[in-house]
């Protein structure tokens, strides 16, 4: 169970961290490929589809993404992987994103190859040389060889994933014999340990919307024991699944905790409205002011103290046969 501070356990009448001593405030490709969709004041990724994924690929996300990638190196205790790897050669990872950690996997193994596919050319020009990106989408065959990589890794991509057999499939196909597959993601549920978090939390009421609409897509979230069971079905052998805690806001008492749960406060000034807009208006079919009112009510529950909740993050990796 994580402790909350006592320092925001006073004044329960106020809502604010501030009554409490925290300041959460926060003041070459073809053409085509580079080709997006606005919409809401956000910009989307379009070459393969509007369909594919629906959270933005403009500036503000990639700052978003850039801040989650530091909270989850808090999460993991600096830990880019939780798969036993031993001089890695090849690495591959799924849905890179900004392209931050296949970087920083660059620097870890500076003896590998890291490449990192995306639906978007966001990344950066300027990479460690051992490391490269290639726009891709994951749910069409890979053209990569088999036997091609010692670790693939992907990181919350279940939002844009609509059939993870033949997603694990290809990753089981191009793993070398005894290489290690690795999937990270959130649970999208959160939790409390003190009763604090009602019924009608706006957090909580925001994610069972997201839930709603990422299932009506046929993408519903996966959970820790569905993952273990996919990457045995696949063949995997080993198969190991761990999680950690993430709490919202800077209530834990302990001091690494709190670190984590104030980052993550930042984090979700521009998280619900990158996560929600597009399914709640296209798939649910709410009207834009009704989608940021369930936006901004969960922004509320999250900077309100007296709510003390977390999310849990959970990794699954497996070992492919030698």
């Amino acid at each position: 169970m994580l402790e909350v501070d006592p320092t925001v356990l006073e004044r329960p009448d106020e809502e604010s961290y501030d009554s409490a001593g925290y300041d959460t405030s926060t003041a070459s490709l073809s053409s085509s490929m580079n080709q997006y969709v606005f919409e809401n004041g956000r910009r989307y990724h379009s070459y393969y589809g509007t369909e594919k994924y629906l959270m933005p690929t403009d500036e503000k996300e990639q700052d978003r993404l850039d801040l989650h990638h530091e909270i989850m190196r808090l999460c993991w205790d600096n830990k880019l992987h939780q798969s036993p790897l031993a001089d890695p050669q090849r690495i591959l990872d799924i849905g890179t994103g900004t392209g931050i950690w296949a970087i920083d996997m660059a620097d870890k193994y500076p003896m590998s190859e890291v490449i990192g596919t995306d639906l978007s050319p966001i990344q950066p020009d300027w990479v460690p040389a051992n490391c490269r990106f290639e726009v891709d989408d994951a749910m069409m065959d890979w053209t990569f060889q088999e036997n091609s990589f010692d670790f693939i890794h992907a990181r919350n991509i279940c939002t844009g994933v609509t059939d993870w057999d033949h997603l694990l499939s290809e990753m089981m196909r191009c793993a070398v014999p005894g290489g290690y597959v690795e999937l990270r993601e959130h649970s999208y549920t959160l939790y409390c340990d003190d009763g604090s978090m009602k019924p009608d939390n706006g957090a909580k009421v925001f994610l069972d919307h997201l839930r709603k609409a990422l299932i009506q897509m046929g993408r519903p979230p996966p959970d820790i024991e569905l993952w273990k069971r996919m990457l045995e079905k696949a063949g995997f052998d080993d198969v190991k699944a761990v999680q950690v805690k993430e709490p919202i806001g800077p209530w834990p008492k302990d001091p690494a905790q709190k670190l984590i749960g104030a980052m993550t406060l930042l984090n979700d000034e521009t998280y619900s409205d990158s996560a929600a807009l597009a399914p709640f208006t296209r798939v649910l079919g709410m009207e834009v002011t009704k989608a940021r009112e369930i936006i901004d009510a969960s922004h509320r529950a999250v900077r309100n103290k007296n709510n003390h909740m977390y999310g849990m993050y959970f990794c699954v990796y497996g070992r492919k046969p030698a």
